[in-house]
């Protein structure tokens, strides 16, 4: 497996091959103020929404179930599709104690292993015994795996023996339940279990030196190809996409310091002197399987988020009011300081909450625990196959059985009547909306939000009635006669093709395994191509073009086109772009 490093040596400098202007690139590439338009990548690392507490956006608990509370403890089932972080689920654990005790049922449904690896990374960071590690120490080491590219020494040791630790729990189910309750890893393919465990090896450092994975000319590749000719431009650029984009949209707390440390560096929260991060992040790594004169190689890189950051997830709201107060019209406190003060509330609420002491059966047995079997954990995470969102309601334990569905925005192509049976009567369903991508205009936006309408009534869903329509979350309910619109609207076949469904910037990604890591025979075959648009079916916006698309071929890449930008293939002088 070669690290992008060694691929550009392969293959040319990858910086020098940046299309501009001047240089004779296509005119129409660079469709945005920032760039090439494709800023967020094709792999997420963070979410582009506040954290949410589930329990609250859930139906309320039955109260045939709460007469009943003294012998059943109610239970919500909840489905999210890509939200990449966990940031929803800790937020509602955190705010667990102010509902009526339910036993809490997390399903993940990621496109990638890598995702399902820093989920399971930062549980076990956020569930640590305090007497193994402080709170503030949690909450610091929590910010810099999760949004820093660059590690201090101490925090990458910790990642390298939660790795370890994980690497060797994941092939042993007995050791994993009685180690990690809170998890289950029984629907997984074993194949899947085999990537997952190379993943958590190469975070380990079972692939030695820092020319493995060399983070920082990594991202800098990554900016070069994303701003094209405007890289010498960059300060002026994110200049213009903070205050002109993520300020106008409500996050006003994000500082130009730090946006434009974070867009120059990839550290967005820097709690020590700068000096003091240099290790690369490699839970920010992810593979490719590329193809060069028939043969096939394995590349390791970074294709994540350079335009928007990682502010948004729980730095731009704040219980707290006094950490939103302004001053002279300039907010007292940054994007960082909210987040470092939020992420460390969360764990203290966790905490105090108590942690998980048990856990029995799959995913198709906890609705049908026999006699005799130990009480099941107060909440529990289980990972779904990749792409199996399509396939769910073909198993009985899944049809009807989630009371609230979430979908994040890269991931809205997957929102149809299939996934809509897995719905109960009366659920409810939150898509995430693209208000905060800067590469997208306010148009484009507003057509996003149409046709997350559209797809949602297609499934069986009608739009909640709120005063105050949010514009970062589309909200809906399913209604008691679902069934019946969805076998109409699977006969109408009213679900758009995937690539007319989601932001042009945030295509989905799904990497198969086997451009991870070794063991190549652990491969998972990557999924089905995308097919484009049929006539009759627009997309809520123009496409926007990825820079050198007019003269390159990505017919080369053997990877899934949902990948957006992932390698470029100059024609003519034989230049590999890699960002």
């Amino acid at each position: 497996v070669l690290s992008l490093g060694d691929w550009s040596k392969r293959k040319g400098n990858c910086s020098s091959a940046a299309p501009s202007r001047e240089g004779g690139g296509d005119p129409e590439a660079m469709t945005t103020p920032a760039g090439s338009g494709t800023g967020f990548g094709s792999v997420s690392w963070w979410g582009l929404s506040p954290a949410l507490d589930l329990q609250a956006e859930s139906p309320p608990v039955d109260p045939d179930l709460r007469e009943d509370t003294e012998h059943t403890t109610p239970e919500l089932d909840v489905l999210l599709v890509g939200s990449v972080d966990g940031r929803h689920l800790l937020r509602t654990l955190a705010r667990a104690a102010l509902w009526p005790r339910r036993r809490l049922h997390f399903y993940v449904l990621e496109n990638n292993l890598e995702a399902v690896a820093r989920h399971m990374l930062i549980f076990s960071l956020a569930l640590e015994e305090p007497e193994k590690m402080g709170l503030q120490e949690r909450s610091e080491t929590f910010l810099e795996v999760w949004g820093n590219a660059l590690l201090r020494p101490q925090v990458a040791a910790f990642v390298r023996a939660q790795a370890d630790r994980l690497a060797r729990l994941v092939p042993e189910p007995h050791r994993l339940a009685e180690q990690l309750p809170w998890l289950s890893l029984s629907a997984l393919k074993f194949r899947e279990r085999d990537a997952l465990e190379a993943v958590f090896r190469f975070w380990a450092g079972g692939e030695k030196g820092p020319e493995v994975f060399p983070m920082s000319r990594l991202w800098d590749s990554r900016l070069r190809h994303y701003l094209g000719s405007r890289y010498d431009a960059r300060r002026g650029v994110s200049d213009w996409d903070l205050h002109m984009k993520l300020h106008d949209r409500g996050a006003r707390v994000i500082h130009t310091r730090e946006f434009r440390r974070w867009r120059d560096t990839g550290v967005a929260f820097e709690l020590r002197d700068s000096s003091a991060y240099h290790v690369p992040n490699r839970t920010l790594a992810s593979g490719r399987l590329l193809s060069h004169h028939g043969e096939r190689v394995a590349a390791r890189g970074y294709w994540g988020d350079v335009a928007t950051g990682p502010f948004v997830a729980f730095g731009i709201e704040a219980d707290d009011e006094s950490l939103l107060r302004t001053s002279n019209g300039q907010p007292v406190k940054t994007a960082s300081e909210i987040t470092q003060h939020n992420v460390t509330e969360l764990f203290r609420e966790v905490a105090a909450w108590g942690r998980p002491t048990a856990n029995h059966g799959t995913p198709e047995q906890v609705h049908g625990e026999g006699p005799g079997t130990a009480p099941s954990p107060e909440f529990t995470v289980h990972f779904l196959p990749l792409g199996s969102a399509q396939t769910l309601h073909h198993k009985s334990c899944y049809e009807g059985r989630f009371q609230l569905l979430y979908v994040a925005c890269g991931m809205v192509h997957l929102l149809s009547p299939d996934l809509g049976a897995c719905v109960a009567p009366g659920g409810h369903l939150i898509v995430e909306l693209a208000r905060y991508l800067v590469d997208l205009r306010q148009e484009q936006l507003q057509g996003f939000s149409a046709r997350v309408g559209e797809l949602a009534r297609a499934a069986g869903f009608t739009p909640q009635n709120q005063d105050r329509p949010s514009e970062t979350f589309a909200r809906f309910y399913k209604s008691g006669d679902s069934a019946c619109l969805r076998s109409h609207a699977a006969v109408q076949s009213t679900t758009p093709p995937p690539g007319a469904l989601v932001p042009p910037s945030v295509q989905p990604a799904t990497p198969p395994p086997d451009a991870l890591v070794p063991p190549l025979e652990a491969r998972n075959p990557p999924p089905e191509g995308l097919t484009q648009p049929s006539e009759g079916k627009t997309p809520p916006s123009e496409r926007l073009k990825l820079p050198s698309e007019s003269r390159a071929s990505l017919s080369e890449v053997q990877a899934p086109s949902g990948f957006l930008c992932a390698v470029a293939c100059e024609s003519l002088g034989h230049t590999w772009i890699l960002k």
